[in-house]
Formats: C-alpha cells, structure tokens, sequence
C-alpha cells in the first residue's frame, strides 16, 4: 500500500469518527448541559483544564516521538516510554496534589478543589493509554484507532447522562470521564501491544532532548485554556466559565474535519520533510481546504442560533451567544495556520513555535484580562481576535525555514469567511452572503472544481499520483484536548 493510500485511508476512518463523534458529541453536550447547567459545566471544564496542562507537562512530548518515529522503529522506544510515562504521571499527581492551594486562589470557584483532584488522579490512566495509541497512529493503524475514540466517548455520554438524569450535577461528567478512559484501557491492550518495563539513559536523553524542546511550547500553549476559568472565572464565576466553554467546544465540534484531518498530519509531515518544494505546495492547498471546511459551518450556525439555542439547550444558555462568533473568526484565522505549526515540528524548531505560543498566549490574556470585566463575555471573544495578528509570527517563521506557501486564496476565503462573523447578531443576516464572493473570481471557481474531483474520485478509490500533496496533510494540530 502506498504512503499516499494509507494516509487517504487513514484520514477517512478519522473523519468517520470524528464525523460519528459530532453526531454523538452534540446530542451528547446539549442534553448534558441542559440538565446539569451552566456552574455545573462551567466547573467541570475549569477541573478538566488543569488535567490537561497536567498531562501536557508530565507527557513531555513523548507521545509526538513516538509517532514520528521512522518505519521499523523498534519497540524498545515503545517499552521505554512507557516506563517513562509511569514515573512521570506518578510525579505529576503528587505535584497537583501540593499545588492545588494555589490552583483554586487562582480559580476561585466554589468545589474546584474536589472536582479538579478527582481527575487529577486518573492522570496514570491517560498516560498508560497514550503509548499503545501512539503506535497505532505511527503505523496509520487509524481504523482501529477511530474504534477505540468512540466507544471511550459512547461511554461518557451513556455515564454521565444517566446520572445526570438521576439529579447528578458535576458528579455526572466526572463519572463519565472515567468511565471513558477505563474502557480505552481495555482496548488499547488488546492492540497487540505487551509493554515491558526498560530503563535506557542513553535513549530515554534522546527522547527527552526532543520532547522537551517540543513541550515548551505546549506547556504555554495549553496556559491559554487557562484565561477561560481565571479571568471569566474570577469576573463572571462559574456559568460564565461554562458559557464561554459550551461556546469553544461547539467551535470545536463544527470544526470536526479538521480534527480529524490533523491527526495524521505530523506522520505524513515525516515523511515530505526531505522535499520543501512539496511541503509549501501542501500548506498552500491545505489552507484553503481548511477553510473551506470550517467556515460555511460557524456562519451557518452563528446564522441559525438565536433560534436554535432556546430550544436545543435551554433558554439559560442564551448569554453563549455573545462570545460565539468572535470565538469563531479567531478559531478559523488559526485552522489557516496550524500546518505551519506542525511543519515547523516535524523541521524540530520546536523553540520558535514556542516563541509564536508565547506571543499568541500573551496577547488573548493580556485583552481578556482588560476587556472581560469592561465588557463580560464577548470580552473573551474579542481577545480571541485580538490575538489574530500573531499568526504574522508564524508566517515569518516558515519564511526562516526557507518555505514559502501561497496565500492568494486562503486570504481571500478567510477574509470572506471572518467578516460576517465579525459584524454583530444583528448584521449577519445581512452580511453572509459576503462569504460567497470568492466565487466570483474564476481560479478560485476552478480550484474548488479540482477539490471536489479529488473527493469524488478518491471516493471511488481511484489512484492518481498527480493529486493536490494536500490530500495528504490538509490540516495540522500539536495539541491534544482531553475533552469528551
């Protein structure tokens, strides 16, 4: 099979899932939210963020190791970090525990204490699961990989909604989280994977030496799901934490094709690496294809959801509104540029990706910190797209690595895209049509018309060796989000 087929079969059993996980996911969030409401939710995301930057710090890039691993890799890099992950994940429970006096000063929110310590401790569990799921995804073993996410989330909605439906509040979610990562357990294990416990000094400073340097900018890139429960937190407590984290994790769900595509992006990355010329053509195609993917979605549903909300998830969700919009011009700006990230890791200048992190983090927290008691939720959402002008970063960046991709097109499409969401409620019924005015220009009707031939013709598993390098890597993301 070659390497194109596999990552084209990859990226459909992801897209799959994650299109299947959308369907359970939204079902899932809008009665789970509806029963629990928004302090409930609220506190379960601020607890979730601090397992995330728990897992990120104690992970130190471990798991993208693994899965840039070349072809034949031995096993022993497997077994090693493994052993690593045991120690480290032991290291990082007893770290929370002494710091959690000062992780509820800073998120002052009555039970954060009691909720964040209850998924702290199932940090061994997330990280006994990542090494067999790394070595799925280095061998685009993707199918089995789609299998094993979505029985874990059916397992989070089915737990946490019938406890929610017994009268459970934050306890709902908690248990479904559990419930979750336990039946991941089970599988992963029966991948073919039988870990050995080794202790290597020479290897473990190889692999170490290259996560950390990666990890530096995932450890401030994940302070940035922190603005959310201090600065909302402290200003507006705990249903408006939940408010701006419906409106994220909608974000993210419309979002699905992305997620999926970024997957097997640092894996197919690997691999172009040695051929520049490539690599540009693909963050070329792969910005418009994100694009694309993303945009008609969020104008769609910012179009439809002063209607859409009171019903679907209550009328105690209308303030999600406000930040909505805004928090979805910026995630469309950053889809743009998330190829570049990963090109710029798998190129290991992992230390000006943390420099592009720095800046981005600085700049939302800065504006939240200010805009937020000034103006509430849609403060959040403006410094999201205050944040905006930082991808420039990124942009000279790749320029340093002697890269140049084209951005004719994808400007075009993410201007058009981003202007209606930028107006206000009350002006987009009136601005969207903005978004089809790319149309009008005849290279860009040609291009979607070869695009959509791509579709189709791989959908017939016809193979042609002349297709977009953006069938491979059309979209990239280093980061993982432990959110059901």
């Amino acid at each position: 099979m070659t390497l194109r087929t596999q990552v084209l079969r990859g990226s459909a059993y992801l897209a799959f899932r994650q299109g299947l996980g959308v369907a359970i996911g939204l079902g899932g969030i809008l009665l789970l939210t509806r029963l629990i409401g928004p302090e409930a939710y609220g506190l379960f995301s601020a607890a979730q963020t601090v397992l995330s930057y728990l897992v990120a710090t104690s992970e130190v890039g471990l798991g993208i190791y693994l899965i840039r691993l070349e072809e034949g890799a031995q096993e022993r890099a497997f077994d090693q970090a493994f052993s690593l992950l045991l120690v480290l994940s032991a290291a990082g429970v007893l770290l929370a525990w002494a710091a959690m006096p000062l992780i509820t000063r800073l998120v002052p929110i009555p039970g954060m204490r009691a909720a964040a310590l209850t998924l702290v401790l199932g940090l061994p569990i997330v990280h006994l699961i990542k090494v067999p799921m790394a070595r799925l995804e280095n061998r685009l073993d993707y199918r089995r990989v789609a299998f094993i996410e979505l029985a874990g989330l059916a397992a989070y909605y089915v737990t946490a909604l019938t406890l929610a439906f017994r009268g459970w509040k934050v306890g709902a979610p908690l248990a479904g989280w559990w419930a979750q990562y336990l039946l991941q357990l089970g599988f992963v294990y029966r991948t073919g994977y039988r870990p050995s416990l080794v202790w290597d000094p020479p290897l473990i400073r190889q692999m170490v030496r290259y996560g950390l340097s990666y990890s530096v900018s995932l450890w401030i890139q994940q302070l940035r799901t922190f603005v959310n429960p201090v600065v909302v937190g402290r200003h507006l407590g705990a249903a408006g934490v939940g408010y701006v984290a419906l409106a994220i994790r909608l974000v993210e769900q419309l979002g699905f094709v992305k997620t999926a595509t970024s997957r097997i992006s640092i894996a197919a990355l690997a691999r172009l690496q040695g051929d520049p010329a490539r690599l540009a053509r693909a963050m070329s195609e792969g910005m418009t294809l994100q694009l694309l993917a993303v945009g008609p979605l969020f104008i769609g549903f910012a179009l439809f959801a002063p209607f859409l909300v009171p019903i679907v998830f209550g009328p105690k969700w209308l303030p999600m509104l406000e930040p909505f919009p805004l928090i979805a011009a910026g995630y469309l700006v950053s889809s743009m540029f998330l190829l570049h990230i990963s090109t710029l890791i798998v190129l290991r200048r992992n230390v000006e990706v943390a420099l592009f992190t720095a800046a981005n983090i600085a700049t939302v927290g800065t504006a939240a910190w200010f805009l937020v008691p000034r103006i509430g939720l849609s403060g959040y959402g403006w410094a999201e797209v205050i944040g905006i002008p930082t991808y420039l970063v990124l942009h000279h960046l790749i320029g340093r690595a002697k890269l140049s991709p084209s951005y004719g097109h994808p400007l075009l499409w993410g201007v058009a895209f981003s202007a209606p969401l930028l107006v206000g409620r009350e002006w987009l019924p009136f601005a969207w049509p903005v978004a089809l005015l790319p149309l009008l220009w005849p290279p860009v009707r040609r291009e979607l018309r070869t695009m959509v031939d791509l579709v189709l013709r791989r959908g017939r598993g016809e193979e042609r060796e002349e297709l977009p390098d953006a069938a491979l890597v059309a979209a990239s993301t280093q980061e993982e989000r432990f959110q059901p």
